[in-house]
């Protein structure tokens, strides 16, 4: 019998506002999105931030059936987390089925999360108003400490220290558990408490790292947000299995994360940063937790063929350095076949050689591993980096 196998995918990573500029592409500039599809096939969107647009031109596109009903649960209610919604395609068919899920607001009262779409599509911010959506749509209220069923899976809620409130969920499914607590800010013992109870043994914990200790300390204190330092330190103690670091400054440049990853990994085996695109596999038997990029996130290559040295660090942590040769090839990347398997988002240089006028010439690059696929040749991984230097 097959393991159950459930799928998490990242449409937008960004925090506090959506970012367009160059210098933060890698990792992707929109709101706060994922999409988690259960073992049992149960969909699930975390919040609705402009992530949510990018998914919705893409719903069913693969030629994955649409469940009945897809479940959304909102965190909070701040701008960054609801902004996708009236960009969100798949609400305008009368054909789907919608199931939001978050909290009362003491602002707002009884039934919040409608009161909060409706009001963001009111006159005169927005052209058409919420009745434009013709699906069909129900909205629940949640309270922090609940649990309830939803299929097969599990869903949990805590509080967590944010301004005006914030909701962290624990989805237990067959084929493991996945923790979504963005937008925390440690130092209330209680809700400290409560993430814990969330992260405990979790396959994937994706938690709020917006800001370095550093600004954590000082100029950002108490503006709701948290640091990878302190992720790293909740994992540990709950005996996490998988650290995503989630909701990037929108000061923080590709490189800045890249920095943060950096500092993370020295801590922590297993983290990620989380990348526009990215797909996390949960459940294949006796295997680490597996990421990849799609191709979408990747430029039009060519092919060509040019002799190369690769150095990097594999998935165990060991460094290596291999002979091969470039096949294909773009401005911003390569796709590169090795007997190694670096580990995903680790930096690699790429040393190529080409002839010229005067003799072979050299080209040295640099780049982070954004997508690892079985290789063509029997024993090879296909590895796609995208160039930094």
């Amino acid at each position: 019998m097959s393991s159950p196998i459930a799928k998490l995918s990242f449409w937008g990573v960004r925090g506090s506002t959506p970012t367009v500029d160059p210098a933060t592409w890698r990792y992707g500039g929109n709101t706060p999105c994922l999409e988690f599809v259960a073992s049992d096939g149960t969909k699930f969107i975390l919040d609705c931030g402009t992530g949510l647009r990018v998914l919705g031109n893409r719903w069913g596109a693969d030629g994955t059936a649409i469940p009945s009903t897809t479940h959304i649960l909102v965190t909070h209610y701040h701008w960054d987390h609801i902004q996708g919604l009236p960009f969100f395609a798949p609400l305008y068919d009368q054909k789907n089925q919608f199931q939001f899920y978050s909290f009362r607001s003491i602002f707002l009262g009884p039934d919040s999360l409608r009161q909060v779409f409706e009001a963001q599509m009111a006159l005169p911010y927005f052209p058409v108003d919420f009745s434009a959506m013709t699906a069909q749509r129900r909205f629940r209220e949640v309270d922090g400490g609940e649990s309830f069923q939803i299929g097969e899976n599990k869903v949990t809620t805590r509080w967590l220290n944010h301004p005006q409130g914030c909701l962290g969920f624990r989805i237990e499914t067959p084929a493991g558990t996945v923790v979504y607590a963005t937008d925390n800010e440690p130092g209330v013992p209680t809700l400290d408490m409560n993430l814990r109870e969330l992260a405990a043994g979790a396959d994937i914990f994706i938690n709020d790292a917006q800001y370095s200790p550093a600004q954590l300390a000082h100029d950002r204190k108490g503006w709701g947000h948290s640091a990878w330092s302190e992720g790293v330190r909740v994992a540990r103690e709950t005996g996490v299995k998988t650290l995503v670091l989630f909701h990037h400054d929108p000061d923080s440049t590709d490189r800045i994360v890249d920095q943060l990853l950096r500092q993370a990994r020295e801590e922590f085996d297993s983290v990620f940063a989380a990348s526009e695109g990215m797909v996390i596999t949960l459940g294949a038997a006796n295997e680490p937790v597996q990421a990849h990029m799609p191709g979408s996130r990747t430029a039009l290559r060519r092919e060509a063929q040019f002799q190369a040295c690769v150095t990097g660090v594999t998935a165990e942590g060991q460094k290596f350095e291999e002979d091969t040769l470039v096949k294909d090839l773009s401005i911003q990347g390569a796709m590169i076949s090795l007997k190694h398997s670096p580990r995903m988002q680790s930096e690699v240089q790429v040393v190529m050689r080409a002839p010229g006028a005067s003799g072979a010439q050299e080209m040295i690059l640099r780049g982070y591993v954004v997508r690892i696929e079985e290789g063509a040749e029997k024993g090879t991984t296909a590895v796609g980096v995208v160039f930094t230097d």
